[in-house]
């Protein structure tokens, strides 16, 4: 049995996708979990998504199944925190992290997260380009599961491929959870730019040199090249600098705009811009995008601030 710890709207359409294989699935709630299993919805998060009847929804950790693969469908900055509390339940389990970021105080992504925090669990990935709307309507989607141990990876593989998921692995965890961090921070970004005005010429500019980035750094801590081009790198970049359904776009979008944004909505490239500008430091990898990013989010600088900055750094070959 396949278990989803995390309602939000990501980790509930999942459990919708994997249910309509017609296996058992348990979907646990933080909260509010009794009214969803009485509604057959998460009408907070996904209003139009009918649970199918294999999906159980609970609010008690105690009533997981006690086997079976997890899926860990909270924030990142409440990863290590949440597997610190419930380690009695979750040691030994396979963990699939289906959240993306750097943690702020530690730096670390949400597989060496896992590992560093119950070093007796299985860490894995689920990253890509994805937005939950469309895997909860059923949508073609591709997904990358990122899993170190190879024959665990075709196991989770085939538990987590459903008629619109489909699902490809890669043993290199390091670049599948930078990929799908970085991208975060130049979604909002582009998503400044094309609030400000500046137009699609400068959002494509900001994409290009942004993945330049997130390669820099993700080699530098030991990712594989080819990772990057893929799925859960640029395939996720494309996706989140281009849609508004993206939460770090619209943040971005809202910045440009110098227009509010609702605090209760997570922006996952924020934490993470902080914590890439401080492991670039400590480690001299020039980050100007990701540099920017934070300062914008701090109230540091103005759009144009940082667009100036950007501008007037010295000219290099490409």
């Amino acid at each position: 049995m396949i278990t989803v710890l995390g309602a939000g709207a990501f980790g509930t359409s999942l459990a919708i996708s994997l249910a309509h294989t017609g296996q058992p699935i348990t979907l646990w709630a933080r909260s509010g979990g009794a009214d969803m299993q009485a509604s057959r919805q998460n009408a907070r998060r996904l209003p139009d998504a009918p649970f199918p009847d294999s999906l159980t929804v609970s609010s008690s950790l105690s009533d997981i199944p006690q086997d079976g693969p997890v899926l860990l469908a909270v924030p990142m900055q409440q990863l290590r925190s949440f597997l610190t509390e419930n380690a009695d339940i979750l040691a030994q389990r396979a963990l699939v992290a289906a959240c993306k970021g750097l943690d702020l105080e530690t730096h670390l992504g949400p597989i060496e997260t896992i590992r560093t925090t119950l070093p007796s669990a299985n860490a894995a990935l689920l990253t890509g380009p994805s937005f939950a709307a469309d895997i909860a309507s059923g949508l073609p989607t591709a997904l990358t599961l990122a899993c170190e141990d190879a024959a665990l990876g075709k196991t989770l593989q085939q538990a987590l491929t459903t008629p619109n998921l489909r699902i490809y692995r890669t043993t290199d965890t390091t670049g599948a959870e930078l990929g799908g961090a970085l991208k975060n921070v130049i979604a909002i970004a582009c998503g400044a730019c094309i609030g400000k005005g500046m137009g699609d010429s400068a959002r494509a500019a900001l994409m290009t040199r942004g993945f330049a980035e997130m390669q820099r750094l993700a080699l530098r801590r030991g990712a594989q090249p080819d990772t990057l081009t893929g799925l859960s790198g640029f395939g996720d970049l494309a996706l989140t600098c281009t849609s508004e359904l993206s939460r770090n776009y619209r943040f971005g979008l809202a910045l440009g705009r110098a227009e509010p944004f609702d605090a209760s909505v997570t922006v996952e490239g924020v934490p993470t811009a902080k914590a890439v500008v401080a492991w670039a430091a400590e480690h001299k990898i020039d980050m100007p995008i990701c540099t920017a990013v934070a300062a914008l989010s701090d109230g540091d600088y103005s759009v144009s601030d940082a667009l100036q900055t950007l501008l007037s750094r010295p000219l290099k070959e490409e």
